[in-house]
Order: C-alpha cells, then structure tokens, then sequence
C-alpha cells in the first residue's frame, strides 16, 4: 500500500480487479440454480445484522466481498432466469463492464467540450433509441437513472410548451387508471395539486377509452381549466395493456396537447414487427420514456425520454451562468445540462453503446422475439388447463390469467387464487406476482429476463400444475 490509501498501486488495482471478476462471473453462471425468491423475513433479519458504525480504518478487500457478495442474496432474484413477476431487470454482462470502465476513467459528460468523443457515443444511442422507435431528424433526448425521471422530464417539457407560468393550478394532466404511479407522483414534483391529474377508465383490454377522454377534456375547457398533457401506455405494469396510440395521437392533434407515452415497459419491442405492430402510433407522441434497464436488458439505473423535437427539451431546462464554459446550440453537437434536470451525471451512455456495438441490435431483437414467442406459449398453456382463464391476453410479453372452479367466487375466489401463487413460489424455481383486474385478484406472468428460457417456462408450468392439485 502506497503513503496514500486514496491510491493503490497497479499490481493493488490488478489484484482488485481479479478478485471481483471471479466472484462476479462465479454469481452469474450460479444464477439459473439460484433460488427465484428467498423468504422476506430473513432478508430483513440479516438486513438488520447489517448496520454499522462509520468506520475509522480500513479492511481486507477479501473480506468485504464476502460481505458484498453475500449482502447480494435478494428477496426477489430479479437477474435469474425464474424472476417473471413485475418487469424483470437486465444486466447483460458487458454492461457492468461498461460501467466499471465508465466509473473508473470518470469523465464528465454533461458539457460537450468536457468530454466530446464520450459525449458523442451517447448522441450514438439517443439517436439509434430515436430510430427505433421511429422518430426522425430534429429528434432527440436524454439518457436517465429510470422512467420515474423520465415521466417527471418529460411533464415538465410538457407544462413549458403547453402552458403559460400563471396556468400552473388550472392546468390538466390525463392518464388511465391503468397508467404507472409514478406520473401522477411526477405530476406532484413539477407543482400541479393531485387534483389536476385525471384518471380516465379504460375498456374491458385495459386501454384508456377514448371517448371518455376527449369527453372531460371538454367538460374541463368548459369549467376554464387548461387540458395539456395527455399520457398513454404502451405496455402497462399491470396488464402489458397498449392504448390505442394512433387515436391518442388524433385527440392530442385535435385538442392542442402534448402526448407522452410511457413505453418504459414495452418500447424496445418496436424492434420486432410483432411489437411495432402493437404499438401502431408510437412514433407520433411528442415524447416516450424508454427503460433499457428493462427492454434492452442492460442494468438498473439505464433509462431514457425521447422527444420528437430536441429543442423542446432545451427550452425547458437550459440555464447559464458566468463560470460555464461555451454551451453548444447546434445540431450536431449536445450539452446534456442543457437538456435535463441534471448537472452532476455518471456516464450512462457506455453501458448501451458497448452492448449493442459488440453483439449488433440484432440479437436484442432476436431476444426481445423470444420473449414475446414464451408468453404466448405461455397463455396457449394455461388456456388447455382446467379451471385457469385468462384474464389479461399478452400483448407484448406479460398476461394475467386466475384459477375460475365452478362455485367459487368474490372473495373466496381471490382468496384461492393467492393460495395459489403462493403455492407456485414456494417451489422457488419462478416467482410470480399478482394484481387486481376488474376488482378480482389474478396471477400475472412478465417474461422479459433474456436468461428465461423454454425451460423455465416448462418448469414454470409444471409448478403451476402442481401448485393447483395442491390448492383445489
């Protein structure tokens, strides 16, 4: 060790770097044998055997990852093969070596002139994400920790280009009842009272109904309020729902609105023609959240808003002053503190560009088709069960489906139901989540890990038989 612990010599960074790739590639290939869920009561035992103290002096590097390593055993294992509850997470490998690479060469990204080679590789994807979703030239957007941020930008870019400052308590957000929480929590942050957000019904596919949007939107024009903001879904956490974007886009047309699509969930499907086909008119919302972290696999902490117009993003949060360095305004060249909320920011663009440079796109979309392929068997199996109906058909890749015997029903029949997802858990070889459809409890299945195969979903399926025998 050096005078100075603050830096290690190379032979010390070497063997750093050494001992953490061996536990990290000895956890990846262990993943499929892992457990799909632990038991929460323990996690939050051991959680608490956990606090400590600040300390004075340092420790082994060994022996705190022991510690990290096994601190790593989750409640839910979201990066194995069997995690098919909520949104599954990514973490394709070469992305953590991205972030590693990132973190330790630590340039700043936010100003063009700090760091313009790195700061164009993240142009690179902001502009493939723009393709994919279909958006043309004069488009652009910015990298996120996640869509929550992405839905809160992407309001505030909203209330800038719809609103004036003094309509800020009269103007009117619309969502479904169907719509992620965290947009009505953004719509909170950015200042407009949780009254100002309407929460319109949707139909028996779970997609928000048109006609009764465009009905309070007049109703609220009538009462002197400002409608501004319409935000739809393609791909709810729910169901996997997609709204009808194209009459979206229409009404947003017609009524002088911003539309905003979070597609966190399922807009990287519209690299498959299944997907692009879904999710017909995507590429006219003035702006769409995008998690990567979610449909392109990479790690938690990869998100994305995309706007049709760039420079809508620009005059909504550029701001000067005397000590920044010349600010760059044209097409070819991007200061992100010109186009977010954010100054400080870690360099997210490597984890995308490395991925998809070293394997092409195709394979994600090849993925991405597997996926859909899985949930579609999926539905086709439990269709043949008895009892089983599906509540929820898969749009994408997630379907919500319920146990139906004859003679059970209300209370008694969401009640059977969690039996019987709890039955499956136990098992351990997947773990599925559940949700409220029509005000009746039913099982939801999300296939989105790019290590969930057939065989898991075979496994899946066989617990799920068994689960049932042991419910019924």
């Amino acid at each position: 060790m050096t005078s100075y612990p603050l830096e290690p010599t190379a032979d010390e960074m070497r063997a750093m770097l050494a001992e953490a790739s061996e536990r990290v590639v000895a956890h990846i290939v262990s993943l499929p044998d892992q457990p799909a869920s632990y038991d929460t009561e323990t996690g939050r035992a051991e959680a608490a055997a956990r606090r400590e103290d600040l300390p004075e002096v340092g420790a082994a590097f060994e022996d705190l990852l022991d510690t990290v390593f096994d601190a790593a055993k989750p409640t839910f294992n979201t990066a194995g093969p069997g995690y098919l509850a909520y949104i599954p997470g990514g973490g394709v490998f070469p992305s953590a070596v991205a972030q590693l690479v990132a973190n330790a060469v630590n340039r700043y990204v936010g100003v063009w002139i700090a760091a313009p080679a790195l700061v164009q590789l993240e142009l690179n994807v902001i502009r493939w994400f723009c393709q994919i979703v279909g958006y043309g030239p004069g488009s652009g957007g910015i990298l996120t920790s996640g869509g929550s941020l992405s839905n809160l930008t992407a309001i505030v870019t909203a209330r800038r280009e719809r609103l004036e400052d003094d309509d800020l308590r009269t103007g009117v957000i619309y969502t479904s009842d169907q719509t992620h929480h965290s947009v009505r929590k953004s719509a909170v942050l950015a200042g407009f009272p949780e009254r100002c957000v309407r929460q319109i019904r949707s139909n028996d596919r779970q997609e928000i109904d048109v006609a009764a949007l465009r009905a309070t939107i007049a109703e609220d024009r009538a009462a002197g309020l400002r409608p501004f903001l319409v935000v739809g879904s393609a791909g709810t956490t729910n169901t996997g729902a997609v709204d009808d974007l194209d009459a979206l886009a229409d009404t947003a047309r017609d009524e002088g609105v911003w539309l905003h699509v979070d597609a966190a969930y399922g807009g990287f499907f519209a690299l498959t023609e299944r997907g692009r086909s879904a999710m017909a008119g995507l590429e006219r919302a003035d702006s769409i959240t995008l998690d990567p972290h979610k449909g392109l696999f990479l790690p938690y902490g990869t998100g994305c808003l995309l706007v049709k117009e760039e420079q809508a993003l620009r005059r909504a949060h550029a701001t000067f002053a005397d000590y920044m360095p010349a600010m760059q305004h044209d097409a070819d060249y991007v200061d992100f503190t010109d186009l977010s909320a954010e100054l400080s920011r870690g360099y997210r663009g490597l984890s995308a560009w490395l991925p998809v440079k070293l394997f092409g796109i195709g394979a994600f979309r090849q993925a991405l088709d597997e996926k859909l392929d899985l949930a579609r068997w999926a539905a086709d199996e439990l269709r043949a069960r008895p009892d089983v109906e599906i509540v929820c058909e898969p749009r994408l890749s997630l379907l919500a489906f319920r146990l139906a015997p004859d003679g059970v029903e209300g209370d008694a029949l969401d009640e059977l139901n969690r039996r019987w997802m709890d039955a499956v858990n136990r098992r351990q070889n997947v773990y599925l989540t559940g949700t409220m459809v029509g005000g009746r409890f039913a099982l939801r299945i999300c296939v989105l890990s790019f290590r969930t195969h057939l065989d898991r979903m075979e496994r899946c399926m066989a617990d799920i038989d068994a689960a049932r025998a042991e419910v019924l």
